[in-house]
């Protein structure tokens, strides 16, 4: 029996040792793995500029002892990574997924890429996972559900897309959910709700649509909800306003409406934050706000509020930031201006302080230096507030930002305001201030912008501001300044924006020193007395993108060294003395937009290339002795002639001007300057506001312009729910005033389908003061008929423009421009038809656009001879029918000559600048050469390859036939760009012939009735 006993305990004691061993191999296994996946992690992992803090992860040790690695208290497993802030690049690797054991994978605040690795959905034991602050796409798939131990998750800015996916609910325990800063689409799933856990929700700065579930307020324990930043429409749920757990509630800048619940401030006691800037609510300010006596930040900027600002301002002791901007909010007796700065004294933590953009009034009190002395930004620009500006306000030395700007305030500029040596932006345009620029401003060292424009200041321009060594932008145009311009400021090397003196009465020879400004991008010096030459230093303005000297008394030749300036999009030399031939150098500027030379004593040949190309951008009246280059050829025999045409063209468009002007004036002094506009155009569109069309671009987002013509820029907006075309013209141009009279006539009573429809139109002035006109047309998702060509657009198969469709597109054309010619009371003239002005909408059809160029031509009564353009030529170089070159006035024939040149590139693929034609060869003359007999071969290749999938009831088309059609197309084409206008066919004839063919095409066994 002992000896069994002892038999059985020997045993057991070998089992226990066989287990023990046995575990220690499974640990040091699992630890294997974890190393590997980590190894695998560093392998795709660099940093650029920094220590690599993985270089320390050193193969043959233990991953316990990495930087950045925690393993459990038997350092058996890896159970949390944090490598947060480490500036590292590259790609998560998908072995990453093997850390089975991981409590915490932080990764946020590096510069990380590439997808999100199906694999991490799988660590079922993560409970935090942030990596936020990288540049990772992908979705985020259904799996993620498996993560049930998660409490933290954050993936905010990064590319994330897709929609936020609806099982989210199984997370049970999740208390922090952070999408922000991503690309998600979609609506908000209610599902979210059943997170009762939730604390935090933040979805802000996606492209998320729709309503706000109201299933939302059942989230008791939601501290901060922040869903800024989407295109979310409706009105906010009553129960959100009942969820007292909130801290902060952000909606900002979404297309919200409705009203503020009045007792907002009691239903969410506990509100430190609420942010409703950028919608459209309506109603009062809710007093109950400030009652909030712990809130730190209240935004309610550019929504539709209206009423006073509401008593207890002065009970908000923690206020850090109070924007109530750009609403309708008024001030009256016990609710003054001096009552709202004057209760804000008690907020000693305001940092932010913006009234701007309201309809305050009163003058600002002494009181206001008593404000926060922390705080940075005040804005009360564009409002009604009068007065003085006190010297107290120099109190403020904390102030980075002053923006007094658009009010009606009078007086001098205090010498006191020399003492905010923290300011950086300086901004006191549109008042009327007088007296002179205090020398002390220029002790503002850290000023970076300043604003004094449309004031009444008179003197020279200080030389102190020379010390103004961080300036990005000077704007001191529209007051009364004289003398010359100090060579000191052009010597600001930091000036990268804009330098603005336009609109004074300074005078003297431009300095050389102003080629020191290298990096500015506008300079506006026109409507003063400068005299001389420019000077050839410009050229070492290698940044210009905008050049304005026009209305000065600058004298000699255009120095070609402009032709340096590679950025230049916009110059203005017009109204000048300028002799001399334009300067070949200046064809060389790629990305000039508009030029304009007018009025000037020019002479010679107009250069061919560059710019110069597209005449429409290009004015030049009033210079009698340029001419084209083919006229230069017959000076003699005609010059005579071109003498009498330019004078014409000078008094025409004198006259002209002073019509122009005298109508603004009449305008502006019967009108309120916020609404000034045509009767006629009220009584066929209702206006929209400057703000509306604002709020439409996304502040004119540069992302939203689609394009830019002679007259102005054009922008894609959603306006009421529907995505439109914004044309803002430029008011800078006496020529956009006209443009928008002659557009605005011309489409009162023009309706028609093929015609780019106008929805409505402002003439308002932007928060500057200064005069806005837009025109809103209807949004055309395809594009232009030039993208296609171009091969900018594709169907859905990859395929350009088929046969039909281009034959569509033709008539689509013709049917336009017939009905402009024959069917309007009054004759109408495009003027610039080119595939760039035809636009295709969702369903392919087309539609002319772009009447920015467009005249009325008067039929001749009482003797009276028809309008004509007062321009040199009209169109676009290629387009123009060679009539105009000559002085001819725009006229039916022109547009029939520059659609068929269209039509013969909607067929050929060639655009009629193609650079194989050279010396006299040109796209009319090349196809003449291949018609009728070889017509295939000029045909537009790809055309060709869709041409062998044409077919009618599911049987191909007779290439024979095929042959015909085509060849009927390029005669029409041909018919319409005879050199002779009489010989040219009208528009309704080829309509006609274009129609037979499409019902051949359509019906190819019944055989055409006419196919010349």
């Amino acid at each position: 029996m002992p000896s069994s006993s002892s038999q059985q305990l020997a045993f057991l004691l070998f089992i226990l040792y066989a287990k023990c061993l046995f575990l220690s191999i499974e640990s040091n296994t699992s630890l294997v793995t974890d190393k590997e996946a980590l190894l695998s992690f560093k392998s795709q992992i660099k940093t650029s500029g920094f220590p690599n803090p993985l270089s320390q992860w050193d193969p043959n040790s233990s991953p316990c002892n990495w930087t950045g690695v925690v393993c459990n208290k038997h350092n058996t497993r890896v159970v949390e990574l944090n490598l947060s802030g480490f500036h590292l690049e590259g790609c998560i690797s998908p072995h990453v997924g093997n850390l089975s054991f991981l409590r915490s994978l932080q990764l946020q605040d590096n510069q990380l890429s590439g997808k999100l690795p199906d694999q991490m959905w799988n660590l079922f034991r993560l409970r935090d996972l942030n990596m936020s602050q990288n540049s990772l796409y992908g979705v985020i798939p259904s799996n993620i559900s498996k993560l049930t131990e998660l409490r933290s998750l954050d993936l905010m800015t990064n590319k994330i897309t897709g929609a936020v996916p609806e099982d989210l609910d199984q997370l049970v325990q999740l208390q922090v959910l952070n999408l922000g800063r991503n690309l998600f689409t979609g609506t908000i799933p209610a599902s979210i709700a059943n997170i009762s856990s939730l604390q935090t929700l933040n979805l802000g700065t996606n492209n998320l649509t729709g309503a706000i579930p109201t299933e939302l307020s059942h989230l008791r324990n939601l501290k901060e909800l922040d869903l800024t930043i989407n295109h979310l429409t409706g009105t906010v749920p009553c129960s959100i306003y009942n969820m007292s757990s909130l801290v902060v509630l952000a909606l900002a800048s979404n297309h919200l409406r409705g009203r503020l619940p009045y007792d907002v401030g009691v239903t969410l006691p506990n509100l430190l934050v609420f942010n409703f800037c950028f919608n459209e609510f309506t109603g009062g300010i809710p007093g109950s706000l400030h009652n909030l006596t712990n809130i730190k930040i209240i935004r309610m900027a550019h929504n539709l509020l209206q009423g006073t600002v509401p008593p207890g301002l002065g009970n908000l002791p923690f206020l850090e930031m109070y924007n109530i901007g750009f609403n309708k909010i008024v001030t009256t007796g016990d609710d003054s201006l001096e009552f709202i700065i004057t209760s804000l004294t008690n907020s000693s933590r305001l940092k932010f302080l913006a009234l701007d953009g309201n309809l305050l009034e009163g003058d600002i009190p002494e009181s206001i230096g008593n404000l926060s002395e922390v705080l940075s930004k005040l804005y009360m620009g564009g409002n009604r507030i009068s007065g003085k500006i006190p010297p107290s306000i120099a109190q403020l030395s904390g102030l980075t930002l002053l923006n007094l700007s658009y009010n009606s305030i009078s007086g001098e500029i205090p010498p006191e305001m020399g003492k905010l040596v923290e300011l950086q932006m300086l901004g006191l345009a549109g008042n009327q201030i007088s007296g002179r620029i205090p020398t002390s401003l220029g002790d503002l060292r850290k000023l970076n912008q300043i604003d004094l424009s449309g004031n009444q200041l008179v003197g020279q321009i200080p030389s102190s501001f020379q010390n103004f060594q961080k300036l990005l932008s000077m704007d001191l145009s529209n007051n009364r300044l004289n003398g010359s311009i100090p060579k000191e400021i052009l010597n600001i090397p930091s000036l990268s924006t804009v330098l603005n003196f336009s609109r004074n009465s300074l005078n003297g020879p431009l300095p050389e020193e102003i080629g020191l400004l290298e990096s500015v991008v506008a300079i506006d010096l026109s409507m003063n007395h400068l005299s001389g030459n420019i000077p050839s230093s410009i050229e070492g303005c290698k940044s210009l993108g905008k050049l304005f000297m026009a209305e000065n008394m600058l004298s000699g030749q255009i120095p070609g060294t402009i032709g340096e300036l590679k950025g230049l999009e916009t110059l203005d030399l017009s109204s000048n003395q300028l002799s001399g031939s334009i300067p070949t150098d200046l064809q060389k500027l790629q990305v000039l937009e508009s030029l304009n030379l007018s009025f000037n004593d020019l002479e010679g040949s107009l250069p061919s290339g560059g710019i110069f190309k597209n005449l429409s951008s290009v004015h030049l009246e009033g210079n009698r002795k340029l001419c084209l280059p083919l006229a230069c050829k017959n000076t003699r025999g005609r010059h005579g002639r071109l003498v009498k045409i330019y004078v014409s063209i000078a008094v025409i468009t004198t006259f002209a001007l002073c019509f122009i002007m005298a109508s603004l004036f009449h305008i502006k002094k019967g009108k309120p300057k916020a609404t000034g506009t045509s009767e006629q155009l009220k009584e066929q569109h209702q206006m929209i506001s400057y703000h509306e069309i604002r709020r439409a671009t996304g502040n004119f987002n540069p992302g939203n312009l689609i394009g830019k013509g002679s007259f102005g820029s054009v922008y894609k907006g959603y306006l009421n729910g529907v995505h439109v075309a914004i044309k803002v013209l430029d008011v800078a141009r006496i020529g956009s005033w006209k443009s928008f009279r002659a557009e605005c006539e011309a489409l009162r009573n023009v309706r028609h389908r093929n015609l780019v429809k106008l929805i409505t139109s402002c003439s308002s002035v932007d928060i500057k003061n200064v005069e806005f006109l837009a025109l809103v047309y209807e949004f055309l998702a395809n594009g232009s008929v030039q993208d296609w060509l171009k091969g900018n657009n594709r169907n859905a198969d990859g395929d350009g423009l088929n046969v039909m469709e281009r034959l569509n597109v033709a008539i689509d054309v013709a049917s336009a421009l017939d009905y402009l010619h024959h069917d309007c009371e009054v004759p109408v003239v495009h003027c610039d038809l080119k595939p760039s002005n035809i636009l295709l909408d969702q369903d392919m059809t087309a539609k002319v656009g772009d009447f920015g160029l467009a005249r009325l031509l008067m039929e001749k009564s009482n003797s009276q001879p028809s309008i004509s353009s007062t321009n040199v030529l009209k169109g676009s170089i290629g387009y123009i029918p060679p009539e105009y070159g000559f002085g001819e006035k725009p006229s039916t024939a022109g547009d029939v000559y520059s659609y068929g040149v269209m039509l013969l590139e909607l067929f050929t693929g060639k655009s009629p600048t193609h650079e194989s034609f050279v010396g006299e060869l040109n796209l009319i003359k090349w196809t003449q050469s291949a018609f009728p007999s070889k017509v295939q071969q000029i045909l537009d290749p790809e055309l060709l390859l869709l041409l062998q999938n044409l077919q009618y009831d599911s049987q191909p088309i007779n290439p024979e036939t095929h042959h015909d059609c085509l060849t009927t197309i390029i005669g029409v084409g041909l018919s319409c760009t005879s050199v002779s206008p009489d010989g040219r066919v009208t528009m309704r004839d080829a309509l006609r012939k274009l129609k037979t063919v499409k019902s051949t095409l359509t019906n190819p066994s019944r055989p055409a009735k006419n196919r010349a």
